[in-house]
């Protein structure tokens, strides 16, 4: 599959072949759905916690007396049906990820790779050249590409563009190794650089 390369003016200055074993498959959403929720139940704290009756801070003494009050015997403050008593079945700390094969995320990837480039959203570009940290450089370079709401992806580290992409809510800059669904579908589009190119080929050719 070819597809054009541009520049940061929107003008084509050359021509890249995509191999279809990466951007061409089958649409198979069920894999991708496997990814994503992986992904978000990573990022899960899992810190929620309560105290079982065992753990409240109450004495062990008999709250009143076992007859004669008219009242439901009562053996102690710790009891679940009290007020600050302790709680049934609550939260525990946990860990809620969980990581599918590599297989399966590796297919993923290129599911929603070909997407992109189905869709014509996924841009080649030739480089992002970003002399200094700036945020405006970053936004004039996206304005144009005219996109907005953008995933750049880079061959390795770039500080001074990553940097720059901080403050745009709506983009993201990740390197190669980085690249996931979630973030590819969180965008609308996905610019990559030529030169990281094959870095994809070599991470998802397996």
């Amino acid at each position: 599959m070819i597809v054009n390369v541009v520049n940061l003016k929107n003008e084509t200055v050359g021509q890249v072949e995509l191999p279809d074993l990466i951007y061409n498959v089958e649409m198979r959403p069920h894999l991708v759905h496997e990814v994503v929720t992986a992904q978000l139940h990573s990022r899960r704290a899992g810190t929620a916690c309560t105290k079982t009756r065992a753990e409240v801070a109450f004495s062990n003494r008999k709250p009143f007396r076992q007859k004669g009050t008219g009242r439901a015997r009562g053996g102690t403050r710790r009891s679940p049906v009290w007020r600050h008593g302790g709680t049934i079945f609550g939260p525990k700390p946990r860990d809620f990820s969980w990581r599918p094969s590599a297989q399966v995320r590796r297919s993923a990837l290129k599911i929603v790779l070909s997407a992109k480039l189905q869709d014509k959203q996924l841009v080649v570009l030739d480089d992002f050249l970003v002399p200094e940290a700036k945020t405006k450089t970053f936004a004039e370079g996206l304005k144009g590409l005219g996109i907005k709401k953008a995933v750049v992806v880079t061959p390795g580290l770039n500080e001074n563009l990553e940097r720059s992409s901080r403050n745009i809510s709506d983009s993201k800059v990740l390197r190669v190794e980085g690249l996931n669904c979630y973030d590819l579908l969180n965008h609308t589009h996905l610019v990559v650089l030529k030169e990281s190119l094959a870095g994809i080929e070599a991470r998802l050719m397996k």
